[in-house]
């Protein structure tokens, strides 16, 4: 641990254990030591496919070869990765009361699989597919036999195309995620920010309510963030090593 992060993680700590509810905002960088790269960044999703291209709503209806191709490559990706210690912490808080759910913008699944139990998935998940006629669930697993059948992957109930249950570039947030979310923000009284750089809206805005109504803001990002000077603690630091000892300085 970096001298220069001990006394942040016991003021998040303090602050953590002070709270009536506390909700968690993660993004791309909480899950980039699980190995997967934030999509922007050298080597990620975007350097290899144009999002314009197989990440909207229009490519979805009229190029779903490229679309698919880009799943596939994503699906791969997200199979090879686990959970982290970030993610495991955060899990780790839910378990002792002093987390009341997590608001990802990743469609990875690692929260889950790190054991928590209350996820908001404000972009989807690519767990989760289903049929644009029928409306059939299908998971991750199902995928690849209907792959191997062609592109777009059909229904196997009434043989309509099957879509990710991701929200592309265009499309709205869930009505269900948006709910969940308001569910979470009443009565919140602190903001866990970890691993988002404050870019992608309406997401962006979670923290900044819980500051409007009085509660506290704890951001764990590396670099600079666009959400300036928002937060009462900032650690400058992996959320990976962070997060373990701000469980770990918790009273018990």
């Amino acid at each position: 641990m970096h001298k220069s992060w001990e006394s942040g993680c016991a003021e998040a700590a303090r602050l953590l254990a002070g709270a009536r509810k506390a909700l968690a905002l993660t993004g791309a960088g909480i899950s980039v030591p699980s190995g997967i790269p934030d999509f922007r960044s050298p080597g990620g999703l975007w350097t290899r496919f144009d999002p314009m291209r197989v990440a909207t709503a229009q490519a979805l209806r009229n190029n779903p070869v490229a679309v698919w191709e880009f799943m596939a490559a994503a699906m791969d990706l997200f199979g090879q990765a686990r959970p982290n210690p970030a993610h495991a912490a955060l899990a780790g808080l839910e378990r002792r009361g002093l987390l009341a759910g997590v608001v990802t913008q990743n469609i990875d699944g690692l929260h889950q699989a790190a054991g928590s139990r209350r996820v908001v998935e404000y972009h989807g998940s690519a767990e989760r597919y289903s049929c644009t006629g029928c409306g059939l669930s299908l998971d991750r697993a199902a995928m690849p036999g209907l792959l191997a059948r062609g592109v777009p992957p059909r229904c196997p109930e009434c043989g309509r195309p099957v879509r990710p249950d991701v929200v592309f570039f265009g499309e709205g947030i869930p009505v269900e995620a948006v709910e969940e979310t308001e569910e979470l923000l009443a009565g919140a009284d602190l903001a866990l920010i970890v691993g988002t750089s404050g870019e992608v809206a309406p997401a962006n805005a979670i923290p900044l309510r819980v500051a409007r109504t009085g509660g506290a803001v704890v951001e764990i990002n590396l670099g600079p963030t666009a959400f300036g000077d928002l937060a009462d603690v900032r650690l400058d630091a992996p959320a990976e090593v962070v997060l373990p000892r701000i469980l770990e300085l918790l009273p018990d």
